[in-house]
């Protein structure tokens, strides 16, 4: 990876949708360069389906365990080696959202050590950018104008959720939100968490 292309990226979430939902930009500009794998579990045979449709769409390979826990979590570390981890805010509102975040803290430092990857983790972006402790504090914004409508496409493939009436109007307002404050049409809200007290510098995520 040079230092001005996007490096391999492994995004652990909660449910089928939420690498779509928050992340889904960001994503497809990467997977045009680099390898993206969604870590997500098993749900059921549709939201399983949906998530396939929707990591395809994405350009991204789709890992799906039954649970992600510690365990598993370390796994995808250990075998994908990436570049970059995402996850949910540490403070997120959804429960299901916390407990993943945590979980991937946790599993993080062995890995590191033992691979020298991650060099980065980043938390996303969450429902209208409240966290349990008030409005996201974002320090990366990602110009995400050219891959949107991908992130709209993948998102709309989980049909089985209130796409049309709720998260997708969410997605695009969200995404408008983070385009102004850095002047684009729109983008995606990460926050960069330490790895072992390190924060490295770089031009991308």
């Amino acid at each position: 990876m040079s230092a001005s292309q996007p490096g391999s990226v492994l995004a652990l979430f909660a449910h089928p949708d939420d690498a779509e939902l928050w992340t889904g930009a960001t994503l497809a500009h990467h997977a045009s360069h680099a390898v993206v794998t969604i870590g997500v579990p098993h749900r059921d045979e549709v939201r399983d389906a949906e998530a396939r449709r929707g990591a395809a769409i994405l350009g991204a390979e789709l890992c799906q365990v039954s649970r992600l826990d510690h365990a598993a979590v370390q796994q995808l570390l250990l075998d994908k080696q990436p570049d970059i981890v995402i996850t949910h805010p540490l403070n997120d509102v959804h429960p299901e959202h916390r407990t993943i975040a945590a979980t991937v803290l946790d599993a993080l430092p062995e890995p590191r050590i033992a691979t020298g990857r991650p060099s980065r983790f980043y938390t996303c972006d969450t429902y209208n950018s409240l966290t349990l402790d008030g409005p996201l504090l974002a320090d990366r914004i990602i110009d995400a104008t050219a891959t949107f409508a991908t992130k709209m496409a993948a998102l709309r493939q989980h049909a089985s959720q209130p796409i049309e009436e709720h998260f997708g109007p969410m997605a695009e307002t969200l995404g408008r939100l983070w385009g102004a404050r850095i002047g684009t049409g729109y983008g995606e809200a990460f926050t960069a968490v330490p790895i072992l007290g390190c924060l490295p510098a770089t031009a991308q995520l």
